[in-house]
């Protein structure tokens, strides 16, 4: 970083540290100083720039809401240190490295990293593929280190912990966000492991966001993932919330709950519990135990689609769909485009869903498995459709993963019971023809309003 983007950083943490005294006033300085940090160049983020500063010159508008509350419900340390590492950090900073790199190697470099710490999990939920994995699994503190060490050399500042239940090592994740404290990181969590004392760290690092998975009110909850549990999340949840400290939740939409967790009385419950974002997932029939039967229907998902955009535009929480927001990435973001995975065994997996590899930490480096033949076979290949309704190789367009899979020779990655991708992309078949004609229109339609929105 030069002297002047040095200087305009530290005005920009200055200016930041103001806000709490009168965000009303000073929010737009701030924006100044971030637009002054950007600059104008292509990796400026202009149009999100532009949208954020018509959200805080919108009193009424919902996303206004949203950041005036973060304002008021979290521990003003703790923003400022989310703000310093994703915002300048991981974006104002990494992006430009990452395409610098991209542009160089000719290969995908992520924005972010998802690694699970362990396979090893206090529950076994119905549908969850992270309980195929067993429990006897782990990455070594010193791999976590490594792969976060290299990550930053990439321009990588954002880490994502799944599993099994990443808080089984809780205390090796709170030393590394202590270490590495210009990172953000996130974990996706039961919640069940989240008590006083882990909070109390998590007020202590800053740089550390759970997001707990509720698969809506206590029955559902309950009946996936053991009775109890849910009594258990909402106490973490009120212990986060006491603190002051940020969190989201995150929910697998299937066949059978979709109608409680999309309903306006579970966004209201979500708001009410303190989370500031939700994120939901289609569930995906990995693993040779999965229940096909539990895919939504095209009638289901089109309705998350209208519902999530509604929400968005109405309540104050930001939620996210990660199948049908494939519109606002230009299609898929695995195979390191935006982000990969790294399982318990070191395996480097194009995307969480997906589990097959042809390369290991334990092996190659970072540099070196994005530069692998699967890796690389995603890079050339994408976007994998050209409706971004239709984004992955596996769910919408399963033929694409066997070819991937076939060309690279890569392996499954689940020690306990392999499923080869032709069993795996089977089950996928009839729903993506299903899926098809409905996604073909949504799309359609989607395009039409934003030539009709670009001519106003």
């Amino acid at each position: 970083m030069n002297a002047n983007n040095k200087a305009v950083r530290m005005g920009l943490k200055t200016a930041f540290s103001y806000i709490g005294k009168n965000p009303d006033k000073n929010m737009p300085k701030l924006m100044k100083w971030v637009d002054r940090f950007a600059g104008d160049g292509p990796n400026s983020f202009e149009v999100q720039r532009d949208a954020f500063r018509k959200i805080i010159n919108d009193p009424d508008n919902n996303m206004h809401k949203l950041l005036w509350s973060i304002w008021d419900d979290i521990d003003e340390d703790v923003i400022k240190t989310v703000f310093e590492n994703f915002l300048i950090n991981a974006n104002l900073i990494g992006w430009p490295r990452e395409e610098e790199l991209r542009a160089k190697y000719n290969c995908n470099i992520p924005w972010a990293i998802l690694l699970d710490p362990t396979s090893a999990c206090n529950l076994y939920c119905v549908g969850c593929w992270a309980a195929e994995y067993g429990n006897k699994l782990n990455l070594s503190f010193d791999e976590i280190d490594s792969i976060i060490t290299q990550g930053k050399e990439l321009g990588v500042y954002f880490y994502i912990y799944t599993g099994g239940e990443p808080l089984v090592r809780k205390r090796d994740l709170i030393a590394i966000a202590r270490k590495h404290n210009d990172c953000a990181f996130m974990t996706f969590t039961n919640g069940t492991l989240i008590d006083e004392d882990f909070a109390d760290d998590l007020l202590s690092v800053k740089n550390f966001i759970p997001v707990l998975s509720v698969e809506g009110f206590e029955e559902a909850t309950d009946a996936r993932r053991g009775e109890g549990t849910y009594a258990k999340v909402v106490n973490a949840m009120e212990i986060l919330k006491k603190k002051r400290l940020p969190f989201g939740i995150s929910c697998c939409y299937t066949s059978q709950n979709l109608d409680s967790i999309a309903s306006d009385e579970y966004f209201d419950q979500m708001i009410e519990w303190g989370a500031k974002f939700v994120w939901y997932f289609h569930y995906m029939p990995v693993g040779n135990d999965a229940v096909p039967e539990l895919l939504p229907t095209p009638e289901q998902r089109e309705y998350m689609y209208h519902k999530i955009r509604d929400v968005r535009a109405t309540k104050p929480i930001f939620a996210m769909d990660f199948q049908n927001d494939g519109e606002y990435v230009q299609g898929c973001v695995a195979g390191g485009r935006r982000y990969f995975h790294i399982n318990a065994n070191g395996d480097a997996d194009p995307c969480v869903f997906i589990h097959y590899s042809d390369s290991n930490i334990r092996e190659k480096t970072l540099m070196e498995i994005l530069q692998s033949p699967l890796f690389q076979l995603y890079h050339d290949g994408q976007p994998f459709n050209d409706n971004h309704l239709r984004p992955c190789p596996m769910l919408e367009n399963p033929d694409k993963l066997r070819e991937l899979v076939a060309k690279s020779g890569a392996h499954s990655t689940d020690p306990q019971s392999p499923e080869s991708a032709d069993h795996l992309c089977d089950k996928c078949v009839a729903y993506a023809e299903n899926w098809k004609p409905c996604a073909e229109n949504l799309w359609s339609c989607s395009q039409c309003k934003k030539r009709e929105e670009g001519t106003k």
